[in-house]
């Protein structure tokens, strides 16, 4: 096993994609589920997500299912991949990081994001406008104020104040400069976008600042892995989430992931084929030989402490049987037994 891999952190984001015949009810239970899995096998932290008004994604309230996750396991760590702040008031979103760092001491990530919703409808409903991203890094600040205890609105956030949470920031567009001044961890993807990517993690690492959160610069790089038998096999965990997205991309909508076989019987528009064929190209994936020289490789490249798995997919024995994989490629130490060190960490 590569010295590089073993020396890296493996988490994974869930976003409770729904599929045919399973329901939202159903993909949250799976959440669930995969989080106590993947807790047997070893993987550092599990995050759940938030999107509002997707109809194939369960996860819209992401404090919630990480408190239905953190319930359901023991050691491994539970955040949110991420909360997006510009949805929400600050002292809220203290507060309930609060109440879930007192029920779970020393296992909650505070993953924050500054996306504002895909839709003008969805903002509408939130009562945000676009443009509310603009404020991410005073809402950054602000939020951090209240677990400080430093907030001027004379207001304390309880049981917020005087916990450690450790907050990330996903970089999209100014995140990594903003987790750069804020002297914060840094969440990048997609590893499909290689060299944006790491153009990112550059301008990060140059622009941080030491804080009371964090001395150094720790970067967490996301994207889809998948692995199994063959090549095929785990192109084939790929086809699910390909085409949802070239929907997306073509009806304005994402729909629940349907299994392999029945999108590789579908006649497609050309546009169609395009955007399909377009969503397979870049991800990790093959077999544990393949997966394990290309995780070498970005890991290098990037300098990443940590790689956080996206992968989604229809077959749920098939995304277990590759997450059961790559523990193994990276040298995770499965349950009951003692874990990898990754130097420093958040």
């Amino acid at each position: 096993m590569s010295s590089v891999i073993a020396a890296t952190r493996f988490s994974v984001l869930d976003r409770s994609r729904t599929r045919e015949g399973h329901d939202g009810p159903a993909a949250l239970r799976d959440t669930v589920r995969l989080a106590q899995d993947l807790e047997a096998l070893g993987y550092h932290r599990f995050w759940v997500s938030e999107h509002h008004g997707v109809p194939g994604v369960a996860g819209s309230a992401p404090t919630v299912l990480a408190a239905a996750v953190a319930a359901a396991t023991r050691s491994i760590r539970v955040g949110t991949g991420g909360v997006m702040l510009p949805n929400h008031q600050s002292l809220v979103v203290a507060e309930q990081f609060g109440v879930l760092a007192s029920l779970f001491p020393g296992r909650i990530d505070m993953g924050l994001g500054r996306s504002v919703g895909f839709t003008d409808g969805v903002r509408k409903a939130l009562g945000r406008d676009k443009h509310d991203a603009e404020d991410f890094a005073d809402r950054l600040g602000e939020l951090l104020d209240w677990f400080r205890g430093t907030s001027g609105t004379g207001v304390r956030a309880r049981p917020a104040e005087g916990l450690t949470v450790p907050p990330y920031v996903l970089a999209v567009g100014e995140g990594a400069t903003i987790a750069a001044a804020a002297g914060l961890p840094l969440v990048i993807g997609d590893i499909r976008g290689r060299e944006k990517m790491l153009r990112g993690i550059e301008q990060y690492r140059g622009g941080f600042r030491p804080s009371p959160w964090l001395a150094e610069p720790y970067v967490m790089i996301a994207g889809t892995v998948a692995v199994a038998e063959s090549e095929e096999a785990a192109r084939r965990l790929l086809v699910p989430e390909a085409w949802s997205m070239a929907y997306s991309r073509t009806h304005g909508t994402f729909p629940p992931l349907p299994p392999a076989e029945r999108v590789e019987a579908l006649a497609m528009t050309e546009k169609e084929r395009g955007f399909y064929e377009a969503g397979l190209r870049g991800h990790v994936h093959g077999t544990e030989e393949q997966v394990a020289d290309e995780l070498e490789r970005v890991i290098k490249e990037s300098g990443a402490q940590e790689v956080l798995v996206t992968t989604s997919t229809y077959d749920r024995a098939g995304l277990l049987d590759s997450f059961r994989r790559l523990a193994r490629t990276a040298g995770l130490a499965p349950e009951g037994h003692p874990q990898q060190s990754a130097g420093v960490s958040p």
